[in-house]
């Protein structure tokens, strides 16, 4: 007997009804994005593994899921190379190309790519999944969707404070409570050369991003396994523990960082930031976080992070400021800014709060009985009339028995019923039955687009926009 068939770990297939859930939420999110003048693009799956590896650090590199050679891989490579060569160098030998980590590194390379028919400054949105070899758990896949949104070719913190109420904005829509931690990573360079370990940006920035997971013990364990002395891990407390508003946080990091100039201008583009902010009542919670790091390499300045308020699942919606990214494929002094939306873990916190349990289970509206060889000619009329007004519509395709076709309908969870049998096409009307009322009345087809106007139009659909989205 054949085993069952099976998906690989950290992947997950998605039914019919968890689609339509997804898809309400990815147009939501675009929606928005559209609404601020984002523009979508895509890039391949795969790209080159030199495009990817030393972007996301050492651990980032660890988790990039590499493709071997097509063909005979192996027949570049002797027995020395097979038994001599680290595990990388070998790596990088038989494999050329790789799944893409994220999507903000493939869009620098597609901005670099095609430099000569972008206008800057350059805002675009993509929802493509990405992999990640990274051990499943709770909230965390090996393949997941991100719906990312940049704009790269400007300095200003308008883009900044644009992508917070984008963050804002989407997630009142999906009735998402959340925080917005903020922080910068120049004041976290600040921070480094403060305690006097600017070499150990790095170290540190990925130690202090554990912080939640961990706690401090952890971190400042980690901290001096990476060699830093005592002294220096005694000095970063203050930072790690850092309390009261934010005007607070700001005024303290002023006074400790008064000799960094990196730091100085970091808490400046800080102090911009939280202005905007302020200027305009935001339905989420904004916060100055400063063990905030977000251990990708390429952030450079403003770092966001959001989790939501009543689901504990990790970060939901991240990114931040990347000053040269470009730089690594000959396009110099190119900065930019974006966020990036976890679609999977959002679906996750949207249905462990049941917020999908007043959307319609149905992408059809109208089901057409099928009664038979002569009915099938009328009804296909009836078909194309409600294509022509936009109403998803399904004629059976088979003369069933009634009951199959009603439940059929029932378990679609289809609102509608049209039924035109020999009485109804002699009289040119049809019989409608709403599944949600058992109600059932006889229309003339002069009056069906009025019936669809009135009634049909009136159910809400899945893949009907929340009325506060219209009004942003």
């Amino acid at each position: 007997m054949s085993s069952k068939p099976s998906i690989p770990k950290g992947t997950r297939d998605f039914s019919t009804k968890e689609m339509l859930k997804r898809e309400y939420i990815f147009e939501n999110i675009k929606q928005v994005f559209r609404l601020f003048g984002y523009q979508p693009i895509e890039t391949p799956a795969m790209e080159n593994i030199t495009t990817l590896l030393g972007k996301y650090g050492d651990e980032g590199d660890k988790l990039l899921f590499r493709i071997l050679n097509s063909g005979d891989f192996l027949s570049s490579l002797n027995y020395d190379d097979m038994t001599t060569l680290e595990y990388s160098k070998l790596s990088s030998k038989i494999c050329e190309k790789g799944l893409r980590y994220d999507l903000t590194v493939p869009f620098a390379r597609y901005v670099v790519q095609h430099r000569e028919e972008i206008v800057f400054p350059f805002k675009r949105y993509q929802i493509q999944p990405v992999w990640r070899a990274d051990r499943p758990q709770k909230g965390r896949y090996r393949e997941f969707f991100q719906c990312d949104v940049d704009v790269i070719g400007s300095d200003s913190i308008l883009n900044e404070y644009e992508l917070i109420r984008i963050i804002d904005d989407i997630f009142k829509i999906l009735r998402i409570s959340t925080v917005i931690k903020i922080n910068n990573r120049k004041v976290l360079a600040g921070i480094a050369a403060y305690i006097g370990e600017s070499d150990r940006i790095i170290d540190i920035t990925v130690a202090i991003d554990k912080l939640d997971k961990i706690g401090i013990e952890n971190v400042n364990s980690e901290l001096s396994t990476k060699g830093l002395s005592e002294k220096a891990i005694s000095n970063l407390q203050p930072f790690l523990q850092l309390n009261g508003n934010t005007s607070d946080k700001l005024g303290t990091l002023n006074r400790l960082l008064s000799e960094s100039e990196v730091g100085k201008k970091g808490i400046t583009e800080l102090q911009t930031l939280f202005t905007y902010i302020g200027n305009r009542s935001l339905s989420c919670d904004i916060e100055l976080d400063l063990t905030l790091a977000r251990g990708l390499n390429y952030y450079t300045g403003a770092i966001i992070e959001v989790k939501s308020k009543d689901v504990n699942i990790g970060s939901i919606c991240g990114g931040g400021r990347y000053d040269n990214l470009t730089g690594v494929f000959g396009m110099e002094g190119v900065s930019g800014v974006g966020i990036s939306f976890g679609a999977d873990r959002i679906y996750d916190v949207m249905n462990q709060l049941n917020l999908f349990d007043d959307l319609k289970g149905s992408s059809t509206d109208v089901l057409i009985v099928n009664f038979g060889e002569d009915e099938t000619k009328y009804s296909l009329k009836i078909l194309d009339k409600l294509h022509e007004m936009g109403v998803k519509t399904e004629l059976f395709p088979d003369p069933a028995k009634l009951k199959k076709q009603l439940s059929y309908a029932d378990s679609k969870k289809i609102p509608f019923i049209l039924m035109a049998g020999e009485n109804e096409i002699n009289n040119n009307c049809i019989k409608v039955k709403n599944m949600s009322s058992g109600e059932q009345k006889e229309i003339s087809m002069k009056v069906l687009k009025k019936f669809v106007e009135n009634e049909i139009r009136q159910t809400k659909g899945i893949d009907s926009l929340p009325p506060n989205l219209k009004i942003l």
